[in-house]
């Protein structure tokens, strides 16, 4: 794959962030990518190429790509457990799953009081074992990225499974919620909402959400991470950094125009890969992403 000279373009003075002097293209030939997740256990990053049905694999060793599983589900995000567990979001059952480390699958949960979920989109785990996940429609609007359906649920919300198994719906004011990211002490929750053009910002205690006020606008936000300085990642026409005072730090433009999604990877969580419209990119930094994939 080639590389592509990259810098970013610096908007605050805060921003100190430095690294490498290209962008690295991992995989290309996708139809669209999304929901990368590094498995640090066997050094490798998985995505998805949700129209093409697949979960791909890139192996960090020798640098090889392959199918991970096919058919996939139409999953798009994925995250991993404290267990080392990957929970993806399926938008062609409409579920919630977790693969075991024996490889079988388990249906963390696929209906909200009796009603099938639209497409659950994508997922985060918080320390405390609990599952968080937004649910837009997006697999169910066409055949493209699922398959079409009526929609069963009186809208598109944000839910929480309890390590019981429980779910409950912990915020139900967005139109199309979409990536979402926890602070570095869990306190905050991230969470775009792509059709209004912004990210909010929740206080999180004891499993509920208070607040959820306008952190950022202006951009049609998808994927989310945050580093261990604080800082706030979004997929966005490029990647976006942003302070925790919600200024705009920075901007790292990425060849393709349709950025997806993001997340840091490598034994020492300092590679950023991202997913952009049919290809994977990565780029080496000197700043860390938190352990919450």
């Amino acid at each position: 794959m080639h590389n592509a000279p990259v810098g970013f373009r610096k908007h605050d003075d805060r921003f100190n962030v430095a690294g490498d002097d290209y962008l690295e293209c991992l995989f290309s030939g996708g139809r669209w990518t999304e929901g990368p997740v590094y498995v640090p256990s066997g050094k490798y990053l998985l995505f998805s190429d949700i129209p093409n049905d697949r979960i791909m694999r890139w192996d960090e060793t020798d640098g090889t790509v392959s199918v991970f599983r096919s058919p996939a589900g139409y999953t798009n995000g994925h995250t991993l457990d404290r267990q080392g567990r990957l929970v993806s979001c399926e938008h062609g059952a409409r579920r919630v799953t977790r693969t075991e480390l024996d490889g079988s699958i388990t249906v963390v949960a696929d209906r909200w009081e009796g009603q099938r979920f639209n497409s659950p989109n994508d997922v985060v785990v918080s320390s405390d074992g609990a599952i968080w996940f937004t649910d837009p429609p997006y697999g169910i609007t066409s055949d493209y990225e699922g398959h079409r359906a009526e929609q069963e649920i009186d809208g598109c919300h944000v839910y929480r499974i309890d390590p019981s198994g429980a779910v409950e719906r912990v915020a139900d004011d967005f139109e199309r919620p979409n990536g979402l990211a926890f602070s570095t002490d869990e306190k905050v929750l991230y969470i775009a909402d792509t059709a209004r053009g912004h990210i909010r910002s929740f206080n999180v205690d004891n499993g509920k959400l208070t607040g959820g006020e306008v952190f950022v606008e202006g951009h049609h936000f998808d994927g989310l991470r945050v580093d261990t300085e604080s800082r706030v990642w979004a997929a966005a026409g490029g990647v976006q950094c942003f302070h925790p005072d919600g200024t705009h730090l920075a901007t790292l433009p990425i060849p393709q125009p349709g950025v997806s999604n993001l997340v840091f990877g490598g034994p020492k969580r300092n590679r950023l890969f991202v997913t952009a419209t049919d290809s994977v990119y990565s780029i080496m930094l000197n700043t860390n992403g938190t352990w919450k994939l």
